[in-house]
């Protein structure tokens, strides 16, 4: 598994072809500059995350973004379709597919640089894209995994 040469920044270098389940997807959407929005969709679904969880079994972290126009879901996805959900929250039956996954150890503070280079690789390997949502997958739980070693999967979507 080949990884940058920036101590700083350990992620995959080489995509991993890999299959995105359907789920059944509620978050926040932000639209416009990741740097704020980002922050505030996961603020906004840490408040209803209790009132989910009464409800419902949470499966998954992960967010779905596109960068033009620049759309940022944070989200949870559940394991059947809610009956109702939060108000400020929309569900959606995500439909999955193949993606190209990187794998990034490490801080959350280091998702855009992680982002920018596997985005740069995309381009320089000229791979496949279909028009669909990226995806940072949150592997691990960050309440209780140290810092250092948090897994998220970023995926882009292979045509």
């Amino acid at each position: 598994m080949p990884v940058t040469g920036q101590e700083t920044l350990q992620l995959t270098t080489t995509p991993e072809s890999v299959t995105f389940p359907e789920t059944h997807y509620v978050f926040v959407e932000k639209v416009g500059p990741f740097a704020t929005n980002a922050p505030l969709a996961w603020g906004e679904l840490h408040k209803q995350i209790t009132q989910l969880e009464k409800q419902y079994t949470i499966t998954r972290y992960f967010s779905l973004y596109k960068v033009d126009p620049q759309i940022y879901r944070a989200g949870v996805s559940l394991a059947s379709a809610p009956s109702r959900i939060p108000e400020g929250m929309k569900y959606e039956e995500f439909h999955g597919g193949k993606y190209g996954k990187f794998t990034l150890t490490g801080s959350y503070s280091n998702l855009p640089a992680a982002c920018g280079r596997v985005a740069q690789i995309v381009a320089e390997i000229k791979l496949p894209l279909r028009d669909d949502f990226n995806i940072e997958n949150y592997v691990n739980d960050p309440r209780v995994t140290p810092e250092d070693q948090l897994i998220t999967e970023i995926m882009f979507p292979i045509a």
